[in-house]
This record gives structure tokens, C-alpha cells and sequence, in this order.
């Protein structure tokens, strides 16, 4: 069930991201849950081998090459699905980190107390 609602939530990051920025486009709704899915997907599944295989360029550049994986993975993204656009680099850079600000904040809201 979380995970169901933490999906729902990136798609509304998405959204809102969409209409802040000027070079991300969403079709619509069903787009936006779409690409939260396949985010969470590529972050699951194919981001770990990235980091892996730059593991020497990310320990060279203290991390700092963690932020140019999160935008390759939302090229990607923009790629694979049709209702989402990003229209270069340095907007995939911009909406991946302001992304992870907006989840972060979203998530901490999820967080049950014990």
C-alpha cells in the first residue's frame, strides 16, 4: 500500500515539476504515474549498474557524478515514454535534483511515528 502511495506521489512531483519547469512536458495524468513507474524501475534496476561501471569517475568527482547518472536515467526515461519530453541535459539535471527535494519532502510526510 505505501509503495502504491509513494508512486502516486512522485507522479504528482512529476506533475508539478512539469509545470515549473519550461522544457519537461506530461501528456497527462496517466503519463505522470507512468513515468514515476519506470523512474522507479530504472533506479531499481539500472542505476546500480551505472554506479558500478563509474564507480572511479564518481569517487574522482567526490559523488558529484551521482547527478549526471540521475539525469542520464531521466533522459532515459524521456526516451521510453511517449507523453514525457525533456528537452536536454541540463533540464534532466535541473528536474532530477529538484525531483529528489520534492520526494524527499513528500516521503517525509509518509513517516509514521513509533
Amino acid at each position: 500500500m505505501k509503495i502504491f502511495l509513494k508512486l502516486l506521489l512522485t507522479a504528482v512531483a512529476v506533475v508539478v515539476l512539469s509545470q515549473m519547469l519550461p522544457g519537461i512536458t506530461v501528456a497527462n495524468y496517466g503519463t505522470a504515474i507512468l513515468v514515476a513507474v519506470t523512474i522507479s524501475l530504472l533506479n531499481m534496476f539500472v542505476r546500480p549498474l551505472l554506479v558500478l561501471f563509474t564507480l572511479p569517475v564518481t569517487i574522482l568527482t567526490l559523488g558529484l557524478f551521482l547527478f549526471v547518472i540521475n539525469a542520464c536515467i531521466i533522459l532515459l526515461v524521456g526516451n521510453l515514454i511517449t507523453g514525457f519530453a525533456v528537452s536536454g541535459f541540463l533540464t534532466a539535471l535541473l528536474f532530477s535534483v529538484l525531483l529528489s527535494i520534492f520526494r524527499s519532502f513528500l516521503f517525509s510526510l509518509l513517516k509514521e511515528e513509533k
